[in-house]
């Protein structure tokens, strides 16, 4: 199942985790975390990477008037806290759980860098990987900037068309199988859940879309 941020249809988590690889299988362990349980705040130090097993993990800070800011709702298969890569020593976001058994593999840095060390095409997809993450948080940025909400809300539906999106034979229509909620969309966009539920219900009434709980399809022009 591709996501908002795998690359080339390859799951990070059964790429990345050591558990995978014999070295470091007998000193790999999970880490489970229920809902609303932090993975790391703000200031902590930088000394792991992580890779989501199962559930779901809000990536965020907060502004100095204690505005939070979600930066990325990642989901299973899926890398965060990869900036420690990079040199970071102190997190500049934090990391919650959004699910009640949320699942994941956590990596020192040392680790990953015998990894990198060791087998240079896991290194050229690993840093493939940063340059696709740091180009969607850009063009995430310039929507928040520059785009209306309304125009925000189409583009973030043709991200995750391109994510999680289908051609339905029948019809000709987009499916977007999707994992977020309307809060984490809205979350995602920097808009209110009472803005976006208005906005899809006006581009449903458009015939632009139809949408329920765990499903949106795009209707064809």
């Amino acid at each position: 199942m591709p996501a908002i941020w795998f690359f080339e249809d390859v799951n990070v988590f059964k790429m990345l985790c050591p558990h995978k690889m014999k070295k470091y299988k007998d000193k790999h362990e999970f880490s489970h975390y229920p809902k609303q349980d932090f993975i790391y705040f703000e200031e902590d130090s930088a000394t792991k990477v992580y890779l989501i097993e199962r559930g779901k993990v809000k990536i965020g800070y907060y502004k100095e008037d204690g505005t939070e800011v979600i930066k990325a709702i990642l989901t299973k298969g899926e890398l965060f806290g990869e900036k420690a890569i990079l040199g970071e020593e102190t997190r500049n976001e934090f990391a919650q759980s959004l699910d009640n058994a949320t699942s994941v593999c956590p990596v020192p840095v040392a680790t990953m860098q015998d990894l990198m060390r060791d087998n240079r095409p896991f290194t050229l997809r690993f840093y493939k990987f940063l340059g696709m993450r740091f180009k969607k948080l850009e063009r995430r940025l310039e929507l928040l900037l520059f785009k209306d909400t309304t125009t925000r809300v189409k583009e973030f539906l043709a991200e995750m068309a391109e994510d999680y999106g289908y051609c339905c034979p029948n019809t000709g229509d987009t499916v977007i199988k999707h994992p977020y909620t309307q809060k984490d969309i809205a979350s995602l966009i920097g808009t209110s859940r009472p803005t976006l539920n208005t906005i899809m219900n006006e581009l449903k009434a458009s015939s632009f879309l139809d949408f329920n709980r765990s499903e949106i399809r795009l209707k064809v022009a």
